[in-house]
């Protein structure tokens, strides 16, 4: 005959059943992720953004913030997950447009992506140490914040940055994660893949380096290439989805880099490529550091501003709004007209004062 059930038995069973519901609600609530591209100016982060939505359209330059959104079906009969996608225009010149897309209530499920230009490599470390600095501040900031309201579960945020390295990792002291999942791409790749070998072999290394030491993921990209294309859709597709994350990697520089976040490791990146400069004589605070210092005598940075570039919005064609317009064509004129009544009564009173 067959066994009665033992009070344990009946404990595991009511369990299962517990855990197969709870799958089956979730698989019924919608997710909501944010992934907030930056990068270099004219980098390519439309181009990725659209290419990935499978967008069919002429991208157009990002003047300031832009937002977007993508759907994506879990199964038949089943709500569609949604992700927020942000992308902050203007290089490095509009950081203060972080505090937008990073704020409490998207802290919990947010990633960050920096596209980086493979062909502008003198530009290259100054626009990815001034993103990626002002991002960090910021979500420091707001995990601060998270943190008087709620001390465990910012705490567990901040955890979860480590959860990218496993904890036998020989580099487990020697970097420090980003707070929030990062993804480094370096677009132009059609570009990159024409230049001198040992300058392709510096900047791989050093951009190895980077994301090594920040959790980061780290792929080349160029729009031209499908087989790049499905690369940084699997990478996109784990940030804004939830889906499984790739397990391929590729650190040769002689190919497009493809290097899953905590799969690398600071003994098979190596040194700084310095062969002509004596790494001994270079004062450095911590690796980061050295590392910037050996890429910047290689790459000396430009001495551009960004900000000189940027276009007035309210002149912009692509951001009408003849109300909008209206109203502020008006304010303009009454703005005028009191600098005139100003200047005027200064006038008066200093002709006043002569006269006294």
């Amino acid at each position: 005959p067959p066994r009665s059930n033992t009070l344990w038995d009946i404990a595991v069973a009511q369990v299962l059943k517990k855990e197969n519901e709870d799958g089956k609600e979730d698989d019924l609530k919608t997710k909501e992720r944010s992934v907030f591209f930056l990068g270099n100016k004219s980098g390519g982060k439309t181009t990725i953004i659209l290419r990935f939505l499978d967008r069919d359209e002429v991208p157009k330059p990002t003047l300031a913030l832009e937002y977007t959104f993508g759907r994506r079906a879990k199964g038949h009969n089943t709500p569609k997950d949604i992700a927020h996608f942000w992308e902050l225009g203007g290089g490095t010149s509009l950081v203060d447009l972080i505090e937008i897309p990073i704020n409490m209530d998207s802290i919990r499920d947010l990633s960050v992506v920096l596209v980086l230009d493979l062909s502008k490599p003198n530009d290259l470390w100054t626009s990815m140490e001034k993103l990626l600095t002002a991002a960090r501040r910021h979500i420091d900031n707001v995990l601060n914040e998270l943190g008087k309201k709620d001390s465990k579960t910012a705490n567990q945020w901040k955890q979860r940055a480590w959860k990218t390295l496993q904890k036998d990792h020989p580099d487990w002291e020697l970097v420090d994660p980003f707070p929030v999942p990062l993804v480094i791409i370096g677009n132009k790749y059609d570009i990159f893949q024409d230049f001198d070998s040992e300058q392709r072999k510096v900047i791989c290394k050093t951009l190895r380096f980077v994301a090594h030491y920040y959790g980061a993921s780290l792929l080349f990209f160029s729009s031209k290439s499908e087989l790049l294309m499905s690369k940084m859709r699997n990478i996109l597709n784990q940030l804004a989805f939830g889906t499984d994350r790739s397990k391929t990697i590729s650190v040769e520089h002689n190919r497009p880099l493809f290097v899953p976040a905590g799969l690398d490791s600071l003994s098979q990146i190596g040194s700084p490529p310095a062969t002509e400069i004596d790494l001994g004589k270079i004062n450095a605070r911590n690796p980061m550091e050295l590392w910037k210092k050996v890429y910047e005598r290689l790459f000396p940075p430009e001495n551009t501003s960004e900000v000189k570039d940027i276009k007035d919005l309210v002149k912009d064609s692509h951001y009408a709004e003849p109300e909008v317009d209206a109203m502020r064509a008006q304010k303009d004129q009454e703005l005028e007209q009191y600098k005139k009544n100003a200047a005027r009564s200064w006038k008066e009173l200093e002709f006043y004062t002569e006269e006294r």
